[in-house]
């Protein structure tokens, strides 16, 4: 029995020979591994204070700063191009944008007119546009060709000329109103009552939209500074 072999042990447990195993040095392949990772490393830690220590050299921020304020000089250049014209037209200063001339209540002659079977509609709603500061021309039934025939609650028809003006100073007070043009040459409109018609807008309300309408537009042309 072998040295090697513990008292009491044997047979397929027995171990033959006279040498203690040798137990081999962990190879050096690892340690070139981690070296060789540790190199990498700090020559990326290297070359990128490098780089800062160049760009702070360089004047990197100083020229951001010079392209900085050469923009806000532009900007505020344009911005005084842009009120200075606005000066010239007549313009408002803060939008820019000249608003809209429209004639008053008072310029507008306005013929009543009732397409519907309701008696004394027409009349009604001319005196009531009356104390809204409307000239009140014709009042009566529709003629023939809208005589129960208007859907919605209204018609303004005139002239071409009426589209711009017109139209949208009387169209305040009858909201979802559609316009119509005819071969007419005079400045009065006709408001034709329609059978989706329950009554004129309230006073109010076809005060605010008409001074929406008369207010001063945002400009768009405004450069973002």
């Amino acid at each position: 029995m072998s040295m090697l072999t513990p008292p009491g042990m044997g047979g397929k447990y027995r171990i033959t020979g006279d040498r203690y195993p040798r137990m081999r040095r962990p190879s050096g392949r690892r340690r070139l591994v981690f070296a060789a990772m540790g190199a990498v490393c700090a020559l990326g830690l290297v070359g990128w204070g490098t780089l800062q220590l160049i760009d702070v050299f360089s004047g990197g921020d100083d020229d951001k700063t010079v392209r900085a304020a050469r923009g806000t000089a532009d900007c505020k250049r344009e911005l005084g191009k842009d009120t200075a014209k606005g000066h010239d037209k007549g313009h408002d200063k803060a939008s820019g944008t000249a608003p809209k001339a429209l004639p008053k209540p008072g310029e507008i002659t306005v013929n009543v007119y009732n397409a519907t079977p309701r008696t004394g509609l027409a009349k009604d709603t001319a005196d009531e546009l009356k104390k809204r500061g409307f000239k009140i021309g014709k009042v009566g039934n529709a003629p023939a060709a809208y005589d129960k025939k208007v859907k919605g609650p209204g018609i303004l028809l005139g002239a071409p000329a009426a589209t711009n003006g017109p139209f949208d100073v009387l169209g305040t007070q009858l909201a979802g109103a559609r316009t119509e043009n005819d071969g007419r040459s005079g400045k009065d409109i006709d408001l034709i009552l329609g059978s989706g018609f329950k009554d004129l807008t309230k006073k109010k309300d076809a005060t605010k939209a008409l001074a929406a309408l008369s207010a001063p537009k945002p400009s768009s042309s405004t450069p973002a500074c």
